[in-house]
């Protein structure tokens, strides 16, 4: 975010996930993350790891592992949430835990991400329903179930 002209992430570098996360999905992403391949200069993200089953979480320990060593310049980034820190992925990594703080403002984050989402000609799409052309808008009530 240096730049506004840096892109965001694509699809590979981003896992999201989840209690019902195989440790199939995870063990792709790690792969990608970890084995050298053209074009290395991608930053992986796991979002929420916290959330991923015991299972999982060993699986993937195990395998990044096992794996590391084929790579020593990867860029992998594990994201949890602070209240569940003790979960197994989290806590397994904890020797490289690093406490961060935004380096950038909430305007200035924000204005990056609107300078990568806007639509660049207004046309008949969906962008026309979100504030200033956006092509990604949230929609929320405060009554769940009003055919958002």
């Amino acid at each position: 975010m240096n730049s506004p002209e840096q892109p965001l992430p694509t699809f590979d570098e981003v896992l999201l996930c989840t209690p019902q996360t195989s440790a199939e999905q995870v063990g792709l992403f790690l792969r990608r993350c970890l084995i050298p391949c053209p074009g290395g200069d991608k930053i992986y993200t796991m979002l929420y790891a916290d959330e991923l089953s015991y299972d999982v979480s060993c699986r993937a320990e195990e395998l990044f592992q096992r794996l590391q060593c084929y790579n020593s310049s990867y860029r992998l980034i594990i994201l949890c949430n602070c209240e569940r820190e003790n979960s197994y992925l989290p806590s397994a990594f904890s020797h490289y835990k690093v406490h961060m703080i935004p380096q950038r403002s909430q305007a200035e984050m924000q204005q990056y991400l609107q300078h990568h989402f806007r639509v660049a000609q207004p046309s008949s799409s969906a962008a026309a329903v979100f504030k200033e052309h956006m092509c990604v808008g949230i929609v929320s009530s405060k009554r769940a179930g009003m055919g958002k």
